[in-house]
């Protein structure tokens, strides 16, 4: 997906409460080396690795296909992509307002690291807490 793929297909999928991503912002992270970027027909799961952690910072699926496996299949293809480039833990934030997230990332093996009071604004100019989960890699089998 190019950059300008990814920020449409952003716009139309992420909730309301979710900051819009630029063309160029994607644009940048693709064109840095410790960019993953893993797709699915209808998803995709953006984040980093440097050294031996792993950041999920942005998982999209489409609304007409929740529900039905696509993004655990996403993130399950960025964990193991994570992993293959040395990763062993894995990273990310979550609002607390994003019940069918967390309940993913529950589902997925994630726990809860800590909170982050007031992270997130809201549409409506309030704040919201970030969830921090984290999950421990497995490591490829060299053989």
């Amino acid at each position: 997906m190019s950059p300008d793929d990814l920020a449409q297909f952003a716009a139309r999928t992420l909730s309301d409460t979710t900051r819009a991503w630029s063309v160029a912002e994607f644009a940048d992270l693709l064109a840095a080396p410790h960019t993953v970027l893993t797709t699915r027909p209808h998803a995709f799961a953006l984040g980093r690795v440097i050294a031996d952690e792993a950041e999920l910072m942005l998982i999209a699926t489409d609304p007409a296909h929740r529900r039905v496996g696509i993004g655990r299949a996403c993130l399950t293809a960025f964990e193991s992509a994570c992993a293959n480039r040395g990763a062993t833990e894995l990273f990310l934030e979550v609002s607390v307002a994003n019940a069918a997230a967390r309940a993913l990332y529950t589902a997925a093996g994630y726990t809860l690291r800590s909170e982050r009071h007031a992270y997130y604004q809201t549409p409506a100019g309030g704040r919201e807490n970030a969830l921090v989960l984290h999950k421990a890699l497995t490591t490829p089998d060299p053989t």
